[in-house]
């Protein structure tokens, strides 16, 4: 059996920081996985290196100071939203100066890096680029009257310090499973999907600690339940580890503890069937809604690997 955490539902701290009185007082549960698609504020450097020019190896960006995880939003002054435009502004200096200035940690910093021409003859920083993040991850809820939703349970986090990464946009797309790495001692396994980007679910508009937040534009069809208070005893998860099937199954509460962040718990699933296929609980399963008594009162958040 393995134990994973997961983080109290209370209806408000959930859904952020808007109004109770703003959300019903039922929800929709979720279970099933959805792709993610989020559109980062500004260029994500996803790593910095080498440019290879007629005079040799030397890296521009990592001199002047840049670092993974760093966000380009302007290039001598004018935003950046792609790698695209990105690339474009750095082209037009024709090798004059780029100015860039940087959101680290949620403060701004301003370099100069100057850049130098790659054997290929292009005008080059020496910096990876994203500028946008996908992944698959499982909806927690969703009010049936607005379409407003919650999934994943935690934040689409910077690699490099764990922090939310801010974002400009994004979207949840329909998704299915088509393999699962089951966990076992000192690896937390993970499920393996596949996104259909071309049928979008809806928006989201926030990612926060506690998840990712948005409308759905056709709120899908599921068992409508009241919010409860996570107690210690059984509960069962809903998760979705094959195709697009959202099932339950059996687990138990084994601990509650409180922190500086708010009420949390530890799980132990016992459901002998998920155990046998996935090992527990694996990465990709993060939002799977708990309930007990029928209502609805967590969601995974953190696979708690033993060694």
């Amino acid at each position: 059996m393995k134990k994973s955490a997961i983080s109290a539902l209370l209806c408000l701290a959930l859904l952020g920081a808007a109004p109770a009185a703003a959300w019903a007082q039922e929800l929709a549960v979720g279970g099933q996985i959805v792709g993610i698609q989020l559109r980062t504020e500004g260029v994500l450097v996803a790593g910095v290196g080498p440019v290879e020019t007629a005079e040799g190896s030397c890296s521009p960006a990592e001199e002047a100071g840049v670092r993974e995880g760093d966000f380009v939003t302007s290039v001598n002054g004018e935003p950046v939203g792609s790698a695209a435009e990105l690339i474009a502004a750095v082209s037009a200096l024709g090798g004059g100066a780029a100015r860039l200035c940087l959101l680290r940690r949620d403060r701004e910093i301003m370099v100069t890096v100057q850049p130098v021409l790659s054997v290929e003859h292009q005008w080059m920083l020496g910096m990876w680029l994203r500028d946008g993040v996908t992944g698959i991850g499982t909806v927690t809820f969703c009010d049936p009257a607005t379409g407003a939703f919650g999934a994943l349970g935690h934040s689409v986090s910077d690699v490099e310090n764990g922090r939310a990464l801010p974002m400009r946009g994004g979207q949840i797309t329909e998704a299915e499973i088509v393999n699962v790495v089951p966990g076992a001692a000192g690896s937390p396994g993970e499920l393996s999907g596949c996104s259909d980007v071309g049928r979008v679910l809806g928006e989201v508009e926030k990612n926060t600690d506690h998840g990712i937040y948005g409308h759905m534009y056709a709120p899908p069809g599921g068992r409508i339940v009241q919010t409860g208070e996570l107690e210690p005893g059984p509960a069962t998860i809903l998760s979705t580890i094959s195709g697009h099937e959202a099932r339950e199954y059996q687990a138990v509460v084994s601990r509650l503890y409180r922190d500086g962040e708010g009420r949390h718990a530890v799980i132990t699933i016992t459901d002998a069937e998920l155990c046998a296929r996935t090992g527990g609980i694996v990465q990709g399963m993060s939002g799977s809604p708990i309930l007990q008594h029928g209502k609805l009162v967590g969601a995974v958040t953190h696979v708690s690997v033993t060694t």
